[in-house]
């Protein structure tokens, strides 16, 4: 990932040394399952961990030469070690090394996704409390529809956050698993109990069966559930930045003082962030889609996954980090412009009430077809004419003749919309 997009801490769980770091704490995990059951030197683990040498540079040195990463770890880090080098490796395969490892560092930075998408729900749900009262037009195809509660829009962005985090739950869990079973997956230089132990001691999970890696059906679940997130963000954003043109301007993401929108024009206010994250959106399902290619390998194993993983891996989880990051910062601080949702009502001259005066004409012993009819026949005349629904709807001979023009006011009052929205708001125990 560049730089531009990379956020700390989880950025440094995908560096070199990291990466070489756990590689050893693999090996040392093996070595001690071992030695627990007496299939090593007792103490010889502590041994390894205080001779192990990892220098990058060095490490990279003898790749270049043997060109394997895992045998060049491997000749670096025991460089420095006596009889205990004997133990260091022994019945395993690299993949035994380099998959569990990648548990690992999947499982931390996705333990910082969770916490962070965690944060962000207490945000929504706390904007979203805010703003229950808060009336807007909701819009249905880009077009005015009904009177609505800007905060049952919020919900609507926190139920989806809190159906995330469930499944990021489940596929956290699923995909902290390695195995340790030797070159093929079936245990003959190592036992299975060994693998079983040494995962206990990483915190991982035991692959139930594994070839010379493990299968990447895990993976390919854990990425889709991060574009999922970022799809959920998307829609966010993408709400937002429609809220934050000049002729709606509804609501607008926070713009710092010193900011500047355009090296050409002083007044803009873009939504940089909005548009950002919908294009780290995009990244995201591509690569989960990378993902679900690399579950069809050859036989016990081929690496066409490996270089791509590569990339991905580090990317996937990073990009989702700061996705979340920026959107919590853009949900906390939103600006949420209340005046000029009462003026959109205007710029549709009142028509979002259509449907209450054609229930009313309903009532009133009017058919459906013939209610829909004179409403729209007003509805179309307030627009072509830039003229109030309301006044010609009380000038209307039919309504005029069945409606009183009190009862007309009613059907015009915001709150009739919102009386029902405490019961959506119990659901979050809001």
């Amino acid at each position: 990932m560049i730089e531009r997009y990379s956020m700390s801490p989880i950025k440094e769980i995908w560096t070199l040394e990291q990466q070489y770091k756990r590689w050893l704490e693999v090996e040392i995990a093996a070595v001690k399952a071992c030695e627990e059951f007496e299939m090593a030197p007792k103490g010889i683990s502590d041994k390894i961990r205080q001779n192990a040498y990892i220098n990058v540079d060095e490490i990279l040195e003898i790749e270049s030469v043997v060109d394997h990463d895992v045998i060049a770890f491997i000749k670096g880090v025991t460089k420095n070690m006596g009889d205990e080098e004997r133990y260091f490796h022994r019945g395993m395969t690299s993949s035994d090394v380099v998959d569990t490892a990648l548990a690992l560092g999947i499982k931390e930075a996705g333990e910082h996704i969770l916490k962070s998408l965690e944060e962000f729900y207490e945000i929504l749900k706390e904007k979203s409390a805010s703003h229950k009262n808060t009336v807007n037009v909701a819009r249905t195809h880009g077009i005015h529809g009904e009177p609505s509660s800007f905060g049952l829009k919020l919900l609507s962005f926190l139920a989806e956050t809190e159906r995330n985090i469930e499944r990021f739950k489940k596929a956290l869990d699923e995909v902290s698993q390695g195995k340790i079973s030797g070159a093929v997956g079936n245990y003959a230089n190592i036992d299975p109990e060994i693998e079983e132990r040494a995962l206990q001691i990483l915190g991982l999970k035991c692959a139930k069966v594994s070839t010379q890696v493990v299968p990447r059906d895990v993976h390919a679940e854990f990425f889709s559930v991060l574009a999922l997130i970022g799809a959920s963000i998307e829609r966010i954003a993408v709400e937002i930045r429609h809220l934050q043109k000049t002729e709606v301007l509804e609501a607008q993401e926070p713009f710092r003082k010193g900011q500047r929108g355009s090296s050409a024009m002083p007044h803009k206010k873009n939504p940089i962030i909005c548009e950002r994250l919908t294009g780290m959106a995009r990244m995201l399902r591509s690569y989960a889609m990378t993902s679900y290619e690399n579950i069809a390998l050859w036989h016990e194993r081929d690496i066409s996954h490996s270089s791509v993983e590569r990339v991905f891996f580090p990317d996937a989880t990073m990009i989702a980090f700061y996705m979340i990051e920026k959107i919590k910062y853009v949900m906390k601080d939103l600006i949420v412009n209340e005046d000029r949702m009462k003026e959109t009502f205007e710029r549709s001259y009142n028509l979002v009430y259509s449907q209450r005066v054609m229930l009313g004409l309903i009532e009133k012993g009017i058919s459906r077809e013939e209610s829909y009819k004179v409403v729209q026949e007003c509805a179309l005349k307030a627009w072509d004419e830039r003229k109030g629904f309301k006044e010609l709807l009380k000038n209307h001979p039919l309504i005029k003749e069945k409606i009183s023009s009190d009862e007309i006011e009613d059907f015009f009052e915001n709150t009739y919309y919102l009386r029902n929205i405490d019961k959506v708001y119990k659901r979050f125990d809001i």
